[in-house]
């Protein structure tokens, strides 16, 4: 096992990889950029050492401080975490090369997963079903787009194959305004990602989110856990993540789970993944995996009681998955809501400086989050300041559970979308379960009236 880790993010994740260092009895550095100096995570490190300004180009994408911290730290490894450099496999293989150990997939894994192209011809190899669309990336003959485009079947969604996080997609529901889109979407994805690849599939109307977990040792072991539903989504962004999912029979979570389990092995894959599939009439279909940790871990940890966190340093140490498919059991149900530092009406962000924290308690109620009373929510990075986890013996309770840890919340001083969560958790349909990815977009606008 490793002696010291460098946890090269921040924020609530940044506290839950010190957390289970800890539980390890693993030293853990904690890198933080100007604008992190007063974190809480910081101020209970073992080490910590500043890489730079606020912005984070300066900071948290900066790979040669990052890995200068961990040279003159000593660490052996690096975390990632999610979001920054956690799915860059430049970062993945400089961290290797300069004699530490990524904790995360190898850099081949990351790059074929990354590119979402690739990414889909790996899945239907593997026998994992994949959104009818383009095979491989769009050509530039518009006469041969249009072609590509009748065989699906209009509405199609362009997408940027280096794409992530809601960017870089359109939706086109007519011939005549289809080349243009392919050329407005590649312009996008130059821009943004430094790829102007793009790809077709059909635009699925009413899916919901579904992902399925995953975990890999180098010894081809993989085991899935579960599933969960994400599909409450304000612009391609995750809200409330829940598992197991409402409604979807055991039989076709199995069968999935095995196809994603059987594509890992084939790949060789290592650590924590995520599977992303939008789920419709019965059927499942890949969209993307995600190569890293997730937000929303804390609903399989709870439903699981494995975790996620912990298995990925181990696996990254060289250690053997501690259980087998067999042993993987689901109990309960868990709901998790992101809080964020927005007004809960118009979701514009509110930095500032945290007046008042009061956090829940009670049974079956967890909370990640590295704010408290005086904290300075900076306004550099996401708005994302905690996460509100609940666990029941049913849906039912679980959501009982979370409307309580909700009006217990106490945060003054900033605004924060508390107030949305309280009104979902008792909208009808919502609590009824089994919403569409549409689903919120659609329940704000009418709440806008």
């Amino acid at each position: 096992m490793f002696k010291k880790i460098l946890v090269a993010n921040r924020g609530e994740i940044a506290l839950r990889i010190q957390r289970a260092c800890r539980e390890l009895g693993i030293k853990a550095v904690m890198v933080y950029s100007e604008a992190d100096r007063d974190a809480k995570y910081v101020k209970l490190a073992d080490e910590a050492v500043c890489i730079g300004p606020a912005p984070s180009p300066l900071s948290y994408l900066n790979m040669p401080a990052i890995i200068s911290a961990a040279e003159v730290t000593d660490a052996e490894a690096i975390h990632p975490g999610y979001g920054f450099l956690a799915e860059n496999a430049d970062f993945a293989e400089r961290v290797e090369k300069s004699g530490f150990q990524f904790i995360g997939p190898t850099p081949e894994s990351i790059r074929i997963m990354g590119d979402k192209v690739s990414a889909k011809q790996a899945m239907i190899r593997a026998g994992v079903p994949c959104v009818p669309g383009s095979e491989g990336e769009l050509p530039d003959d518009p006469v041969q787009i249009r072609r590509i485009a009748r065989g699906i079947g209009y509405p199609v969604i362009i997408k940027a194959a280096g794409g992530g996080g809601g960017r870089g997609m359109r939706v086109v529901h007519t011939e005549a305004a289809l080349v243009n889109a392919v050329q407005m979407t590649k312009a996008e994805a130059t821009a943004a990602f430094g790829n102007p690849a793009v790809y077709m599939e059909k635009f699925l109307q009413n899916p919901r989110h579904i992902e399925i977990q995953i975990l890999a040792d180098k010894f081809k072991n993989v085991v899935y856990l579960g599933e969960r539903d994400c599909s409450m989504q304000r612009r391609h962004q995750k809200v409330i993540e829940e598992a197991p999912a409402p409604g979807i029979p055991r039989k076709l979570i199995e069968r999935i789970g095995e196809r994603c389990v059987t594509a890992c092995k084939k790949i060789g894959y290592r650590g924590a993944g995520t599977f992303e599939f939008l789920y419709e009439n019965g059927e499942f279909y890949f969209i993307e995996m995600n190569t890293r940790v997730q937000v929303e871990h804390p609903v399989t940890e709870w439903i699981t009681g494995v975790d996620v966190v912990r298995t990925q340093i181990m696996v990254a140490a060289g250690e053997k998955l501690p259980f087998t498919q067999r042993q993987i059991q689901i109990r309960g149900h868990a709901i998790e809501c992101r809080i964020n530092a927005e007004d809960p009406y118009k979701f514009t962000p509110s930095p500032g400086r945290i007046t008042k924290w009061h956090a829940p308690g009670g049974p079956g109620v967890r909370v990640d989050s590295h704010a408290y009373t005086n904290y300075y929510v900076p306004p550099n990075y996401d708005s994302m300041i905690g996460k509100i986890i609940v666990h029941g013996d049913t849906r039912e309770q679980a959501l009982a559970r979370m409307r309580t840890a909700l009006l217990e919340t106490v945060i003054e001083g900033i605004s924060t979308n508390v107030p949305l969560h309280s009104e979902l958790m008792v909208d009808a349909n919502f609590v009824a379960g089994g919403t569409n990815i549409h689903y919120l977009e659609e329940w704000l606008a009418q709440r806008k009236r």
